[in-house]
């Protein structure tokens, strides 16, 4: 089971304590892997090096300067969240060769597209008993580091393994009539969120993640679930499919 564990729901301390309870718990009946991001921890480190960022198309325009600050801010948080998941192993993309990636706009400096898995790695992590817990930051053919989104770094992992993915966020999943909770999809099939966000009701910020989560349909997962990471018991009720909204094939 892969989860992507979002910056925005990763902000209050106590809250990510809970999940991390709820992940390790996860161990007693599936193998978790935990790729994750962490926006609100980069912008706190550039703050405080009277740095800032842009954005472009959604992705952190990352020149050489501001790589070194985005690496040792997730590596950081990185540590931080396998200690709290416990029995768990922090990694990065450069740990023997773990995300590869490659540049694909020079506009947005050390930003990279996943090119490869080593998933050999992951299920030795596993098959020790032991949790990996992944930051999004990839090794270029230059060996350097670049900075990758961490919906598709999670879909490019979930394809690599043939898991399914949930992916934790600050929402409760896909709604039908935002924000009547009444309205949200419990399950969608490729060509229907295909039609939501063509007819407008997937819109704004969810587009995003539903282009992530058919993006991991599209790499192998056999499911992708949209769920909500800001409140407790969730994640084991979206891992049986009683929550968030499924997307399928």
């Amino acid at each position: 089971m892969i989860i992507k564990y979002g910056g925005n729901a990763m902000k209050s301390p106590e809250l990510r304590r809970a999940v991390a309870a709820e992940i390790a718990a996860l161990r007693g009946e599936h193998l978790p892997v935990v790729v994750h991001g962490g926006g609100p921890f980069i912008e706190r480190e550039l703050a405080a090096r009277g740095l800032s960022s842009t954005f472009k198309d959604g992705l952190r325009v990352t020149p050489p300067e501001l790589m070194d600050v985005v690496e040792m801010a997730l590596c950081a948080l990185n540590k931080r969240l396998s200690q709290e998941v416990g029995q768990a192993v922090g990694l990065m993309g450069r740990d023997s060769d773990l995300l590869r990636a490659e540049t694909f706009d020079p506009a947005l400096g050390r930003v990279g597209r996943v090119t490869g898995v080593n998933a050999g790695l992951l299920r030795t992590l596993l098959g020790a008993g032991l949790t990996p817990v992944l930051g999004c930051v990839a090794v270029g053919p230059d060996g350097e580091a670049l900075n990758v989104n961490a919906d598709t770094a999670a879909g490019a992992v979930a394809g690599a393994l043939g898991q399914g993915i949930i992916f934790l966020t600050d929402v409760d999943g896909v709604y039908r009539d935002y924000p009547d909770p009444a309205s949200r999809a419990a399950q969608l099939s490729r060509a229907e969120a295909e039609a939501g966000i063509a007819a407008g009701w997937i819109a704004g910020g969810m587009i995003p993640k539903v282009r992530a989560a058919l993006d991991a349909l599209e790499r192998g997962a056999p499911f992708a679930t949209i769920a909500s990471g800001m409140t407790a018991g969730v994640l084991a009720a979206a891992a049986r499919g009683e929550a968030g909204t499924r997307l399928t094939p």
